[in-house]
This record gives C-alpha cells, structure tokens and sequence, in this order.
C-alpha cells in the first residue's frame, strides 16, 4: 500500500497583496529586485561606537542562533554621520516580485494642508549664493543645498494611503515606508518615499550602484522633453555634478570590488517628475564575508555620496548644517535592508517625507557648483517635491 505525503507550500504573495497589507509601524521596500513587507521587531539592532554593519551582523547571527527563519535587518540611516537610525531584525517577512504596474485608484493621504516653507524662496535663493562663495573661494567643489516644506494637515495622515499612491505613481521606484519613531513622540513617525537612487545592491559577489547627479524637470510636452535630455546631456555644468559623484562612488567601490564596471559616460533615464544623468557602476567582491563587505557596510563606505552631500565629503555636510535651517534627519539618509548573507539593497532616502500624525516634512535638494544660478536651483528643487506633493493631493505649492 503507498502513502503519499503531503507537503504544505510555502505561501506566495503578490506584490498588490503586501502593499495593500502594510499599516503604519511596519517596514515595506519595493523595486525591480522584489518586495518586502516586514512586521514585528524580534530585535534592534543595538547602538554602536563602530560600524553599523558590525552590529546588524551581530544581530543577525543571534537572531538565527534562537532559530528565526532567515533574519534580515531593515529600516533606516539619517543623513549625518552622527544621525539617529531605526535597524531592527523584523519578527516576520513576506517577499513578493517587483510591484509593477498597479492599477486602480489610491485615496488622498490628507486635505485641509496649511504649508509653511523653511526656508523660504527667498532665503533658498541666499543660501545658493553663499554656497557659491565658498565655492569660489575654494573651500567647496560642490555642495547639495535642501529647502523643507512643514505641511500640516487637518486631519492624521493615512500614511499607507500616501505610500500606495507612491508606487503607483512611480513603479520603477525604490519605494519605502520605515518606521523611524523616536523615544518621546506620541504618534508613529514614518519615513516613506520613492526614489531614483539605489545607494548599492549585493547579491553574492556582485554589487550594483547608481549614482544621480545633474537633473532637468520633466514637462507634458515631449517636444520640450527632448530638448531638456539634449539640453542635459550636453551641460557642462551638469555633467561635470555628474563626474564628481561617479568618481567618488567608483573610487569607495573599488576599495571592495575588482572587476569594477564604469561606463564612459552618463545615460539619461526619466522618472514621472524628472530626467537624471545616470551611471550604474558595478563590481565583484573580494571577500564576501567581511560585515564590511555587507550591503549595509557597503552604503556606509558610500554615504553620504557628492549627490546628496558634496566634495569635500566632510566641508559639505559642515556647510549644509550651517546653510540649512531645518535639519535633514533621515532625508538623503538611507534606507533599505540586509540579510544574514549579507546580501541587500540600500537607496538613496531621497523624494522622500518624514510624516507624524498630521504633520509632514518634504525635503528637495540641489547641487550646488561654481556657476550655479539660484532661480534654476529653486526651479529644480520645485520639481523634485512634485512626486510627494502629488501623492498627497498637493499641487503647485512650492
């Protein structure tokens, strides 16, 4: 007489499935890779005087050691060095494939919005200009200036609301929400977001990066589209932004990898609200087991890299903090997460908005160089708050 045995399958989740599934608190992180979707805190990832790579390594080994099924770290890094960071080794995971096109209809995220620029217009226009001195004066190369956007609503935003317009506004997006609550607030904070930028990516032995520098708004009209790519691949000013943070990102990959890939020259590629020059650098490791190694020890050798930051890496982010009125906190941080492998994907925490209860801060930066015009960076920082602005029902307030 035979037997059959059944076997249990293990689950399989569609990328709609886990978007309409996250609630605020949890961890969700979609891109051309995949989609996660993480729940619970088994663990954080403890305070640390080294790396942070070392102690989500730590915390990864104890987590497998208890018997947690393929622990990953996730969450995020704000922008200075010194910067809080929500990593925690999530009690359960749920992976799905790449979002895609979604279709359907999200509700809005909030109504009733009281706007209130920090700083204004007027003093992002000064700001630029003092850069410019520096730069001239040869303290600074380049330097990427941010303005803020503080937007209160009258009503909580429903943060998963604003993240499903996200994604569906922009599917080839690193999209994110990260629970970055703080000791003392008295509702969730989230980061949520959908950038252009991956920071880096392992698999194995390969490791990815992508690095933006050097944009120009997208328009309704293609004519004007087309002249705005020409106009972009041939900018001086632009291509030589570009040059500064491929270089960098090269050079800090190339102190991990061998067979390090950087192409010649920039691409253009076009996201809903802008076009980008792009270089996708790539490279293999030469020892996969160092927790520096790590895609999470791997963004920290990278961030903050010249396209949210500048060159010099340390006078820049010294100028943003004296230039800057508002502080960053996790915008042009990253996000993303690690395996126990080591494997992962970090972006860049860019288009992105800090919400908490009714309120919402939206950041947009520039890169500032020795012929930069302050009418042209308020226009491009105009238009990179558009993807957040039109997730939230928001349209022409900057």
């Amino acid at each position: 007489m035979s037997v059959t045995t059944s076997v249990r399958p293990h689950p399989v989740h569609e990328a709609a499935d886990l978007l309409a599934a996250y609630l605020t608190g949890s961890f969700y992180f979609s891109s051309a890779r995949g989609t996660m979707l993480a729940d619970g805190v088994y663990s954080r990832v403890r305070k640390s005087a080294g790396p942070r790579a070392a102690a989500a390594a730590q915390a990864l080994e104890e987590a497998a050691s208890a018997g947690l099924p393929s622990p990953v770290v996730v969450g995020a890094v704000g922008f200075r060095p010194e910067a809080q960071a929500s990593l925690v080794v999530p009690a359960a995971v749920r992976r799905a494939g790449a979002p895609g096109y979604l279709p359907g209809r999200a509700t809005p995220a909030g109504q009733g919005w009281r706007v209130r620029p920090v700083p204004e217009p007027e003093g992002y226009a000064d700001g630029v200009r003092r850069a410019v001195e520096l730069i001239q004066d040869e303290k600074l190369r380049k330097v990427v200036l941010a303005r803020c956007l503080e937007l209160t609503a009258d009503a909580p935003v429903r943060v998963p609301a604003l993240l499903t317009r996200l994604v569906r506004a922009n599917p080839a997006a690193y999209a994110f929400a990260a629970d970055v609550t703080a000791p003392g607030d008295r509702a969730f904070r989230t980061l949520v977001g959908a950038s252009p930028e991956l920071l880096v990516s392992r698999q194995g032995t390969t490791v990815s990066a992508n690095p933006l520098a050097g944009s120009a708004p997208r328009s309704d009209d293609e004519d004007v589209n087309r002249e705005r790519v020409a106009r972009l691949r041939d900018s001086a000013k632009d291509l030589g932004e570009h040059a500064h943070t491929a270089g960098q990102v090269a050079e800090v990959l190339g102190r991990f990898c061998t067979d390090l890939v950087v192409p010649d020259g920039p691409e253009v590629i076009g996201t809903p609200t802008m076009w980008h020059l792009s270089t996708r650098i790539t490279g293999r490791l030469r020892d996969a087991g160092d927790p520096a190694s790590s895609a999470l020890g791997l963004a920290e050798a990278l961030h903050p890299t010249p396209a949210v930051g500048g060159v010099p890496a340390a006078a820049a982010v010294e100028a943003i903090a004296e230039l800057e009125p508002a502080d960053r906190g996790y915008y042009a941080g990253m996000v993303g997460w690690n395996d126990l492998n080591g494997d992962g994907e970090w972006a860049v925490a860019i288009r992105s908005a800090e919400v908490d209860d009714r309120t919402v801060r939206v950041f947009a930066g520039a890169g500032i160089v020795a012929d930069s015009q302050p009418a042209a960076e308020l226009a491009e920082t105009t238009a990179k708050f558009r993807t957040l602005l039109e997730a939230l029902g928001l349209h022409g307030v900057a």
